[in-house]
């Protein structure tokens, strides 16, 4: 039998008072979308003086109180605090009686489902696990990327339509992530946003050592092509010297970075391996050439040399 409470539609308004507890990038942007569909944000805390500031500018008027006071004030709740923090907060509310019977408590972690609200739960709140997809900057321009952004939402089965109608009501999209799946969920988001981020910041750098003036703008096209296809296609939009076997190249190219940018060999290393690997895979790596790609990973950017000190690949255009 399920222990979460369902709240009498008819004693709940249609609008809500929203309260957050976190003044990070995350929590102003999300109430903010709540208020232009209707909702009214009532109070919030921040601890640092820049959240105090985001939150005055995304959230004017709004009063900073403690999170106590939040969840006195809010009949919704967002707890938009850092992951490893989030535990110790929802057990810290519900161990002070500051949780209320009915009271709708969303997370935004993308770690964690429902479960680590089980303290508040307990307390009568109705748990609520709702990540956004995006990248935030903490500025006005966050509450319009929200516009088909999806969001990760894990519920007990009851309160699934209520997650989703949020969702929907901050112009994002629901996907239905189960409780035990949400760590390989975040995993892979990690992956493919914030290892980007790495990666392109990594490139830029290289290009300007290289003399470009613009990186920027000489990156943008190219990864933007890159981003779309790779969306639409998956491995078959592999290109490059990796998923063309060309080991002379990839050589040239851990040597130079050697050189310029040795702390960026590990990750070209541990890329183009699992490159070439799904490479191989998609039948694009043709096995004749892996094997000396292969080899030159291993021995991280040393290949065998013939008499005129290539491998034979350099040059080809495949």
């Amino acid at each position: 039998m399920s222990t979460v409470h369902q709240p009498d539609l008819k004693d709940r308004p249609a609008r809500l008072t929203v309260g957050v507890v976190g003044a990070g990038r995350v929590g102003p942007a999300l109430a903010a979308s709540l208020q232009l569909a209707g909702h009214r944000p009532v109070a919030v805390s921040g601890v640092s003086d820049a959240s105090r500031r985001r939150a005055g500018a995304m959230l004017p008027d709004v009063p900073l109180v403690p999170p106590a006071e939040v969840l006195q004030r809010a009949d919704l709740v967002l707890l938009t605090v850092p992951d490893d923090a989030l535990p110790g907060l929802v057990a810290g509310l519900a161990g002070t009686g500051a949780v209320r019977p009915g009271q709708l408590l969303v997370h935004t972690s993308g770690r964690y489902g429902a479960k680590v609200l089980d303290p508040a739960l307990r307390a009568g709140a109705l748990p609520l696990a709702l990540h956004p997809a995006m990248t935030f900057t903490g500025t006005p321009v966050d509450v319009q990327r929200l516009a088909g952004c999806s969001f990760g939402v894990t519920a007990p089965e009851e309160l699934r339509l209520a997650a989703e109608a949020l969702v929907i009501e901050m112009g994002g999209e629901p996907e239905w992530i189960s409780e035990e799946n949400r760590p390989l969920y975040h995993a892979a988001l990690a992956l493919g946003s914030n290892h980007l981020v790495t990666l392109v910041a990594q490139a830029m750098e290289l290009l300007r050592t290289a003399g470009v003036g613009a990186p920027d703008r000489m990156l943008g096209p190219l990864l933007g092509a890159a981003l779309d296809n790779a969306l639409r296609s998956g491995d078959t939009a592999l290109t490059g010297p990796v998923a063309r076997g060309d080991a002379g190249t990839v050589a040239a190219h851990i040597t130079e970075l050697r050189r310029h940018a040795p702390q960026t060999v590990a990750g070209y290393l541990a890329m183009a391996r699992a490159t070439a690997d799904r490479a191989l895979a998609a039948g694009l790596l043709k096995p004749e050439l892996a094997e000396d790609l292969l080899g030159v990973l291993a021995d991280g950017g040393h290949p065998d040399q013939g008499d005129d000190g290539t491998t034979g690949t350099e040059g080809n255009d495949r």
